[in-house]
């Protein structure tokens, strides 16, 4: 495997007043194609501030951040805009759709503004290739209010991948959802990620972490904790034992 992206001595200092805030204090990281990572941390760790960076949302303010082999940290705006849109794919704890719009149209919307030029056909074949993924091919002309917390997410999940990116990047995906939804929309991500898809994501609980196969853990700015997960939770598994669970409770109702 090779680091799809590799951070060198990264800092993040905000200069909002008399005393400059120190986001992030040297973070060296090489995360390799396909692992499946959980970023964690209290609020004011620095998480959030380093998904911003890896996301090409903000530049460091010292060091180096090389994407798939590309310095990021020395790019331009527009330059930044066409990597975000290239390579990164985003799935927020909000869901961002466009209430007024399907399904499939909010799946579309990415390859608007990107490099390649496609048909309206192209779009849409993909666009639904993207929504079978994650189970939702059925769902393709349902608007966002026609659809559940989770399947919204699913929406989101596939709008990220529309345009192949190197790496997913997830900000609290789950962090609006209830415990079972939850479990589904972790079963997405692990199927996803033994396709081979690299997923990066923030979350603030254990349970959630224990899905992934390495945790990362931010204090103070700095990174303190780089493990894998040995005792790893499998989506699919939890996901039976709870539709079990309900099941038994049926019975003894």
């Amino acid at each position: 495997m090779s680091a799809v992206v590799q951070l060198e001595e990264i800092h993040k200092i905000y200069d909002s007043g008399e005393i400059p805030v120190h986001a992030v204090r040297g973070v060296s990281l090489a995360i390799q194609r396909g692992e499946f990572v959980a970023v964690m941390g209290a609020s004011g760790s620095g998480k959030s501030t380093l998904m911003n960076l890896l996301g090409c949302l903000d530049r460091p303010t010292k060091g180096r951040y090389l994407l798939d082999g590309t310095d990021v940290s020395v790019l331009g705006r527009n330059q930044l805009a066409d990597i975000r849109n290239q390579k990164l794919g985003f799935v927020f704890q909000g869901f961002n759709l466009l209430s007024r719009t399907t399904a499939l149209e909010n799946v579309e919307l990415p390859m608007l503004y990107g490099a390649r030029r496609l048909t309206s056909r192209q779009m849409r074949d993909r666009a639904m290739q993207s929504l079978e993924l994650v189970g939702l091919g059925k769902r393709a002309d349902h608007f966002p209010s026609q659809l559940s917390g989770g399947q919204q997410q699913r929406v989101a999940i596939a709008r990220a991948l529309i345009n192949d990116p190197q790496i997913l990047l997830a900000d609290e995906p789950t962090g609006n959802l209830d415990s079972k939804t939850s479990v589904e929309i972790m079963d997405v991500f692990q199927k996803l990620n033994e396709q081979g898809i690299t997923i990066v994501m923030v979350t603030h609980e254990l349970d959630i972490a224990r899905y992934c196969k390495r945790n990362l853990i931010m204090r103070d700015g700095r990174l303190v904790s780089d493990v894998r997960v040995t005792d790893r939770l499998t989506a699919t598994v939890e996901l039976q034992r709870i539709l079990d669970a309900e099941a038994a409770a049926k019975l003894t109702a």
